[in-house]
Parts: C-alpha cells; structure tokens; sequence
C-alpha cells in the first residue's frame, strides 16, 4: 500500500500550489453553503409571505361578507359627494321597462365598491365571497374587493356578460391558488361523491338571489382562435333552441358523471371556472341550472 504524502513532503514551490488550491476549493464550498442557505431562506420567505396574505385575504373575506345585510353604509355618499345610485333599468322582451333595484344585504357593499355584481357561496366549501365584474377579463385577476392589487384576485363575471339584461349562461372565474381559496376546491367535483355532498350552487346577482343545480363537470383548456370546436368560455348566449342544446350535449359528452340534471331551452346558466394543471392552458368547469 503507497505511503501517504504529507504537505511537509512536498518542496516550497508545490506546496504553495497546494495551498493555493485547497484555498480556492474552500472559497467555493463557502459559496456554495451560502447559495443554498439564501435560497432556503428565499424560499421560507416567499411561502412565509404567500401564506400571511392569503391570512389576510380570510381577514379580508370575512369582514366583507359581514357587511352583508350591514345597513351602516347604504346611504354613505362617495368621496366625489355623488349619493349613492342603487337602480337600474331593463326593457323586457315586450317593450316593458322594468326597473331594478340593489338588494337591501348587498346595497353597503356595493357602496363600497360599485363593480359588485353579485356574491357565490357553495355550503361547507371556502368558496363564499364577492363576484366582481371589471371592463375587461384582467383587473380582476390581480386586483382585490378594494381595488388594491392582489395575486389572489376576486371571483369576477366575464366582461362578456350582463346581469341586467341577463345571458343564457353567466360565466364566472377565479384562481386555483395553493393555499386552496378561491376556486381551488372546484376541482373537488372530478369526485361524484364530492357533487353529491355539494349539488348546490347560491349565485345572488346585486339584483337577486339565485340558487342552481350543478349539471356537469368537465376539464378542458383554452384553444387557439382558429381552432373550430366547443369553446364552453364563449357559449354566453344561444341564439336558437337547437344551439342551446348542442352545447348542452358538448358538455354531457365531457363530463366526468351523469348527474341526472339537464336543461332546456330557456332555462338559465352559471358556469364556474378555474385554471387546471393537468395541462398547459387547462381550466376546469363546473355547469349549473338556475331552479
């Protein structure tokens, strides 16, 4: 077995060499620990933020779904002085002008902020809070009840869709977030057992309330403008019977289960989104009938 040299062994000139070495390998090993320990710490800290917002959300969530039937804030004016507008008019099919009035529950929220358009709860779920609808499908996305950015977002209608001069079929969208608010619990419907614990969906416009029964769930992604297929996130309104019910057998024929729940023409729709990570642009849906 070869005699293992020590430094002494070598002459000046190499151990100096060596030194040099040993030197810039513990130099590197240094910077390395200390790469890894900042990114750990990164790490931690992102989650650490992550989680303390999304603790604020609740917060946040909570405090506005007090405000829920709240009369202290009906007749505060804005900061402009304007009194607050509560009205709204439609011409029903007749010619008939109907006017709309804020629901009594909703009208200090509103007040707060008028882009409410609505509040969804689903029992025994987190999914409980504010819709909001902005002039465009993005604001919303970023931006909390109070206007403030937030990458959790709000539940927010499609910008498409009007609640006055209501669609064929409401669509309304929320994140997929880790910390499972939001609409992250959506994709719970995948289960038939979870539906059956959960066949219920309460969607109030500011203008009325509204209960529906879930008919499908179903994934499905965003496809490219060209493509020729069912796009369930531009099918707002149908324009004759037969179109109303060939969208209707394109989600059957996607669902996950028969839910024993369909829907004629003339009935009225709520369509749930969120994004989904099975695949790239994925979103999963969840189809409800107004009873």
């Amino acid at each position: 077995m070869a005699e293992k040299k020590r430094l002494e062994d070598y002459d000046p000139e190499m151990r100096e060499l060596i030194l040099k070495e040993l030197k810039k390998s513990e130099r590197r090993r240094k910077l390395l620990i200390a790469f890894f320990i900042i990114l750990t710490l990164g790490g931690f800290g992102a989650y650490a933020v992550y989680y303390k917002t999304a603790g604020e959300g609740n917060e946040r969530g909570s405090e506005l779904a007090n405000l829920v039937g709240d009369e202290r804030l009906v007749n505060m004016r804005h900061a402009n002085g304007d009194a607050p507008v509560y009205t709204a008019t439609l011409t029903d099919e007749t010619g008939r002008v109907i006017e709309l009035e804020v629901l009594d529950k909703y009208k200090s929220l509103y007040n707060l902020n008028n882009d409410l358009i609505g509040w969804i709860k689903i029992d025994d779920t987190n999914i409980d809070g504010p819709v909001m609808q902005g002039a465009d499908n993005e604001y919303y996305l970023n931006h909390d009840f109070d206007r403030k950015e937030d990458k959790a977002g709000c539940f927010f209608l499609d910008c498409g869709c009007e609640i006055v001069n209501r669609n064929d079929n409401l669509i309304i969208y929320g994140h997929h977030l880790s910390s499972g608010q939001m609409f992250s619990k959506l994709s719970a419907y995948e289960s038939e057992a979870y539906y059956e614990k959960h066949p219920y969906i309460q969607f109030d416009t500011i203008y009325e309330e509204g209960r529906y029964q879930v008919m499908y769930a179903f994934r499905s992604h965003v496809y490219n403008e060209d493509e020729i297929t069912f796009k369930y996130y531009q099918f707002r309104d149908a324009h004759s019977e037969e179109e109303f019910l060939s969208n209707m057998r394109e989600m059957a024929q996607m669902a996950y289960y028969d839910t024993g729940v369909t829907a004629v023409w003339g009935d009225k729709l709520l369509t749930l989104s969120t994004c989904d990570y099975n695949e790239e642009n994925g979103r999963f849906v969840v189809v409800a009938k107004k009873i």
